[in-house]
């Protein structure tokens, strides 16, 4: 499919834009090696033991496994936990830093990954909004008290049973710990972190909403809208303009635009468009 024309739309909308929202689902890390568990074969061909155990991708996103058995709960997280610390950020994240410093756009990151990917590539930590959490940051499991601590646990996993070698524990209670992630069906998260993060972007499309916006959505599947919602309402502001990149599902209505193609491929598109302006 020649997306040419496309990618010279968005490099138009790119160009005359005042404001960057980037907002990412887990398409965004394809790119970089990691899976975007798309239905249960897709979580079991990168956990192949869970298929064994007949558990999918919702049972082991469970809370209830850090009250039961958080051995067996970590087994899954710690092996996250060293999974996103050993990835490097693919060169699209780069590129949109640099449409950023480029065009001297205001520019905020909301992403339902918990994989602060986007930290480490080098987007502000307090231009960042994380729906669902961030694995690297902890909280206890009763919990004793709202407070959310670094991630700073070493794991090892044996992959024969997926479990940790060992649990991390709350300093204030002795409890076991849990990621500070939304999981399914889970009424224990504390979402402290995440509301002031959700404020700071409030604040920030308070401050840039009268103006063109470019919201440029990376990966963001229907499965989970949290992404996608995000995205539509913003581009209902009178200036803003969604540029949808998602190789499955890129539908968007008129006047946004649909890239179907993966991450890393629309942004270096889009780029080689500006390139020729």
């Amino acid at each position: 499919m020649d997306l040419s024309r496309s990618f010279e739309q968005a490099a138009e909308i790119v160009a005359q834009a005042q404001a960057l929202v980037v907002t990412a689902g887990a398409g965004m890390g394809v790119d970089s090696g990691l899976p975007d568990f798309r239905g249960d074969q897709g979580f079991w061909t990168a956990y192949p033991l869970y298929r064994r155990l007949g558990i999918s991708f919702v049972d082991a996103a469970n809370p209830e496994h850090f009250e039961r058995d958080p051995s067996f709960g970590w087994g899954f997280y710690g092996h996250r936990t060293n999974l996103y610390r050993e990835t490097v950020p693919h060169p699209g994240f780069q590129q949109l830093l640099q449409w950023a410093e480029r065009y001297r756009l205001d520019c905020f990151v909301a992403t339902s990954n918990v994989d602060g990917q986007f930290q480490k590539a080098g987007f502000a930590a307090d231009a960042v909004l994380e729906f669902h959490g961030s694995i690297h940051h902890l909280q206890c499991t009763r919990p004793c008290s709202n407070t959310i601590w670094e991630n700073r646990e070493q794991f090892r996993i044996d992959t024969e049973t997926m479990r940790a070698d060992r649990v991390p524990l709350c300093p204030r209670c002795g409890a076991a710990a849990r990621p500070n992630i939304l999981m399914f069906g889970d009424y224990g998260w504390i979402s402290d972190r995440t509301g002031r993060q959700q404020e700071r972007f409030r604040q920030f499309l308070s401050r840039v909403g009268q103006g063109r916006i470019v919201v440029v959505e990376l990966g963001a599947g229907t499965a989970i809208p949290t992404v996608r919602a995000a995205s539509e309402r913003i581009g209902a502001l009178a200036k803003a303009r969604v540029i949808r990149i998602n190789p499955r599902e890129p539908q968007i209505h008129a006047p946004h635009l649909s890239l179907p193609c993966g991450a890393l491929e629309g942004v270096q598109g889009i780029e080689e468009m500006l390139r020729r302006r």
